[in-house]
C-alpha cells in the first residue's frame, strides 16, 4: 500500500497503467463477474491504447479477494464500490504529481457494472466523500458505458437515475440483443440531452455477435473504439 503525503492511504493495489503519457488518460472499470484481466478488458485496452490513449485499469477490492484466494464473490454494494472508485482518482493523483500521467481530461470507461459505477460517481446524487481528489475529478470531460446494465436480469425498472441525473457527456456502446437493454427497449427511455447510444450490430452485452449474422466480435469492438475515438474528439 502507498501513501499521500499526508499519509492518506491509496488502495488501488491492483491496477495497470498503461501506455504513453497522453493529454486524455481513461479509466476502465470492469464489469461484475470478470476482473481487468479479462480478454475483453485487455482486448479494448491495447485498442484504446493504440488510438494514442493511456489507460488505467483496476480492479474493484472484491475482485481482489476473488483474485487473491480463488473463491467467487458477488460484487460489494455500489457505497463501497464508489468509495473505492474513489481512492482509484486519489491513486492517479499521486501518480500525476509523480509525472506518470499527464493528462488534460479523463475519461470513465466502464464494462458493464463499472459504467453504471462511473455514472454513478459523477452523478448529482453522488457526494464525493474524498475532499483531496477535486482537481481529479475536475478533469472527467465524458463517460463511455460498454453495455449499460440497464435493466437488472431479475427484472424491474430500468436503471436511468445515474444518466438522467448527470450533465457529462455519456456515450453508451450498447449490443442490439444485450438483455440488459436491447434495441427494442432503450430508444423507449428518456435518456437526456448529454448521452447518446452507439449500437453494435447483432452484439450482445460484451458486443459479441451471433455466428450466423455478418458481424463478428473484432469488428464489433472495432466499430465501439471508432465511436469511442470520435466522441471523445468531439466533447474534448
Amino acid at each position: 500500500m502507498s501513501y499521500l503525503p499526508d499519509n492518506t492511504p491509496v488502495l488501488a493495489e491492483d491496477f495497470l497503467l498503461q501506455g504513453s503519457k497522453s493529454d486524455t488518460l481513461i479509466v476502465f472499470a470492469h464489469g461484475a463477474g470478470a476482473n481487468m484481466h479479462h480478454q475483453y478488458m485487455t482486448s479494448m485496452t491495447d485498442k484504446l491504447i493504440a488510438q494514442g490513449y493511456q489507460v488505467y485499469r483496476f480492479n474493484f477490492l472484491y475482485m481482489q479477494a476473488n483474485m487473491q484466494d480463488g473463491k467467487r464473490r458477488p460484487p460489494d454494494r455500489a457505497p463501497k464500490l464508489l468509495a473505492h472508485y474513489e481512492q482509484v482518482l486519489l491513486d492517479i493523483q499521486q501518480k500525476m504529481a509523480l509525472g506518470l500521467i499527464n493528462c488534460q481530461r479523463i475519461i470513465l470507461m466502464g464494462k458493464s457494472m463499472g459504467g453504471r459505477m462511473s455514472a454513478i460517481l459523477t452523478s448529482s446524487d453522488h457526494q464525493l466523500q474524498q475532499p483531496l481528489i477535486t482537481d481529479v475529478a475536475n478533469k472527467i470531460s465524458a463517460i463511455v458505458c460498454l453495455g449499460y446494465p440497464f435493466i437488472p436480469l431479475k427484472g424491474g425498472e430500468p436503471r436511468l437515475a445515474p444518466i438522467q441525473h448527470n450533465s457529462i457527456p455519456m456515450l453508451i456502446v450498447q449490443g442490439e440483443r444485450d438483455k440488459f437493454g436491447d434495441l427494442q427497449q432503450v430508444p423507449n427511455w428518456a435518456l437526456g440531452e448529454h448521452a447518446e447510444v452507439c449500437w453494435i450490430g447483432d452484439g450482445d452485452h460484451s458486443l459479441q455477435p451471433r455466428k450466423s449474422s455478418a458481424y463478428t466480435l473484432e469488428g464489433n469492438l472495432n466499430h465501439a473504439i471508432e465511436n469511442i475515438r470520435q466522441f471523445i474528439t468531439r466533447v474534448g
